[in-house]
C-alpha cells in the first residue's frame, strides 16, 4: 500500500510547527520558533535527532536538541549572543510541497528592529527541509536584502540521537586541523582515521572535503555537506551536562552534534548576493 505524502500544521510541545508525512512511513518536524527541525523517524520506527526532555519551547531560550539555525554569528565568537539571534525567533511559512518521492518545506525571516539593534545589516534567510524515504536535506540560503556589504558565520548544529556514544564512532575528518575548544583553542592535525567519543569534545574541524560517516552499533548515518567548509563536533560529557539547565545530566550519552558550519573564514556577502549551504543526512 503506497504512503500518501502530506504536510500537516501540528502542535509541538506548544510550538506551531509542520510535520512532513514522506514516503514508506518517515516523518520530520520543523518548528516556526527558530525554523528549526526537531524530529526526523525513518521508515523503521527510529528517531535520528536527539531533542532534550528539558528543552525550553516557550522562546525563553534556544530549543536544545534538533537541528538550531546558528547566525550570523557561530558560537560566542563575536560580540553577539551565542549563536546568533534566529533561534529564538518566529519564521514564516514560505513554501511547501508534495513530490512523487519527497515532501518539502522552506520558511523564512528577515531582518527587524529588534535584529538590526543587534547587528545593524538588512538580510532575508530561508531554511529548506526536504524528506525522502531515506534521507533529510536541510538547506540554509542568506541574501543581502540591503545596501553595504556585511560578513558573517554560520551553522546548521544537527544533534544526532545515538543509543550510547561511547559505541560511536566518526570517520571522514582524517588530516584536517581543528580548533580545541577544551584545550585552549589548540589547533590540532587530526590524525585518526577515526573519531571516538571519550571525554567532552568541542572542536571546529577547517575545511573538511569528504563526507562524514557516523557509526554506532548496527546503524550508521553519512554526513554530506556542501557550501560549508567547516564541522563542528561537539559532545557535552558527564561535567558539562551537569551544568546545563535544559539537559538531564545523563543525556551526553545519547547524542552527539555533528554540524555543518562555516567558522574560519567568514561568509562576505555584497548587496544583492546570496549564498546556500546544505547538510544531507543519509541512512547507511
Amino acid at each position: 500500500m503506497q504512503t500518501i505524502l502530506s504536510i500537516e500544521t501540528i502542535d509541538f510541545n506548544g510550538l506551531e510547527a509542520l510535520r512532513l508525512n514522506g514516503p514508506g512511513g518517515c516523518t520530520a518536524v520543523i518548528s516556526k520558533l527558530g525554523g528549526q527541525v526537531l524530529s526526523w523517524l525513518t521508515p523503521d520506527g527510529r528517531e535520528r535527532l536527539f531533542l532534550s526532555d528539558w528543552a525550553a519551547f516557550d522562546g525563553s531560550a534556544p530549543i536544545r536538541g534538533g537541528i538550531p539555525v546558528c547566525f550570523p554569528q557561530f558560537s560566542d565568537l563575536g560580540d553577539l549572543p551565542r549563536h546568533g539571534f534566529l533561534r529564538t525567533r518566529e519564521w514564516m511559512v514560505e513554501s511547501q510541497r508534495c513530490g512523487d518521492d519527497f515532501v518539502l518545506v522552506s520558511l523564512a525571516i528577515a531582518d527587524d528592529e529588534e535584529t538590526r539593534d543587534l547587528w545593524p545589516f538588512s538580510f532575508r534567510a530561508e531554511i529548506t527541509l526536504v524528506l525522502e524515504v531515506d534521507r533529510i536535506d536541510v538547506e540554509l540560503c542568506v541574501q543581502n536584502t540591503g545596501g553595504e556589504s556585511f560578513e558573517f558565520t554560520a551553522a546548521l548544529h544537527s544533534y544526532l540521537r545515538l543509543v550510547q556514544v561511547e559505541d560511536a564512532a566518526l570517520e571522514g575528518l582524517y588530516g584536517c586541523n581543528y580548533r580545541d575548544a577544551t584545550n585552549q583553542d589548540e589547533i590540532v592535525r587530526e590524525t585518526g582515521t577515526e573519531l571516538r567519543i571519550e571525554a567532552e569534545t568541542d572542536r571546529i574541524y577547517y575545511g573538511v572535503k569528504r563526507p562524514q560517516m557516523l557509526r554506532a552499533g548496527n546503524h550508521s548515518l553519512t554526513l554530506q555537506n556542501q557550501g560549508f567548509p567547516d564541522v563542528v563536533v561537539w559532545n557535552p560529557w558527564v561535567e558539562r551536562c551537569a551544568q546545563l539547565a535544559d539537559m538531564p545530566p545523563d543525556d551526553w550519552r545519547q547524542m552527539l552534534c555533528i554540524e555543518a558550519a562555516a567558522v574560519e573564514k567568514p561568509v562576505s556577502l555584497a548587496p544583492g548576493e546570496d549564498w546556500v549551504g546544505r547538510q544531507a543526512l543519509v541512512v547507511a
